[in-house]
């Protein structure tokens, strides 16, 4: 007789899938980025160069949009570090896109200030406005919809990030369809942004 419970390994059992990035065209920086990470890795000791991996990642996704295969092990080769390495990096982060999105992916937060105040109704709006579900782009190539953890505006709830960079806060399910029409004509210049933006 054993203490130790019966596991079930047959059918139900949990396995974790995953996924692998696709291959993508064959990939190089640009020498522009190049000189500009050589600068980054000087920050660090040689043998530390792996430290500029999220600024090769964010590289990488300035100039072709997303992270690919391909792009992945130039990262690795110029790193000089396994491509093991580099995919933790880029699969732990949400701000690192796995496909092509738009020319602006909305990221609604829908931690728990954003959730009391309406995040999932915002989701629900831009999700009909747009004609897609969460983690789609629409069919002008123009938006992707995602949700995100907390973007720490809490005060300023619900708050939606566009393009892992620019904000709007206190965005309402009424005023979903107007936030979008207004991108599509000014761009970020439609945004509220962060009002405790510091310009420096």
């Amino acid at each position: 007789m054993s203490f130790h419970p019966l596991m079930p390994y047959g059918e139900g059992w949990h396995k974790s899938d995953r996924i692998v990035a696709a291959e993508g065209q064959p990939f190089a920086f640009t020498p522009d980025r190049v000189r500009q990470l050589e600068e980054i890795c000087g920050k660090y000791p040689p043998d530390r160069r792996k430290s500029a991996v999220l600024a090769a990642l964010y590289f990488v996704q300035e100039q072709q949009g997303y992270l690919t295969a391909n792009a992945m092990r130039h990262v690795a080769e110029f790193l000089r570090i396994t491509p093991a390495e580099v995919e933790d990096v880029a699969t732990y982060y949400v701000m690192f896109y796995r496909a092509p999105v738009g020319r602006y992916v909305l990221q609604v937060c829908r931690t728990l200030s954003c959730a009391l105040g309406g995040a999932e109704r915002v989701v629900e709006a831009l999700s009909e406005k747009l004609g897609i579900k969460v983690g789609e782009t629409d069919a002008s190539g123009m938006f992707t919809l995602m949700e995100f953890e907390c973007l720490g505006a809490c005060d300023r709830a619900p708050v939606v990030m566009v393009n892992n960079e620019y904000w709007h806060e206190r965005l309402t399910p009424e005023n979903c369809s107007k936030f979008v029409d207004d991108i599509k004509v000014r761009g970020e210049a439609a945004l509220s942004g962060c009002y405790l933006k510091v310009e420096n």
